[in-house]
């Protein structure tokens, strides 16, 4: 157990971010399936930007690796011009 109140206030704020970061990383993967889901090229190349900004946000704060997001991306592209 932590004995420092700066101890103590570190594992509330760990906690904090840790919950932040679930579900900024369920939302990224929801939105990925949407996205792949979608039948109309009309539609999922109105959806890609978006997904694209959540997952370099995502990759900036460190709650996926760059290498990640570069990969993400470049699959949906793909996905997207194979339509």
């Amino acid at each position: 157990m932590a004995n420092h109140k700066s101890a103590l206030k570190r594992i509330r704020r760990n906690e904090a971010v840790r919950l932040r970061n679930r579900y900024q990383h369920k939302t990224m993967r929801s939105a990925l399936k949407k996205l792949r889901s979608e039948e109309k090229k009309k539609d999922a190349e109105a959806l890609l930007p978006s997904v694209v900004s959540m997952i370099d946000r995502l990759a900036k704060r460190n709650v996926i690796h760059s290498n990640k997001a570069a990969n993400l991306k470049s699959k949906l592209a793909k996905h997207i011009a194979a339509m």
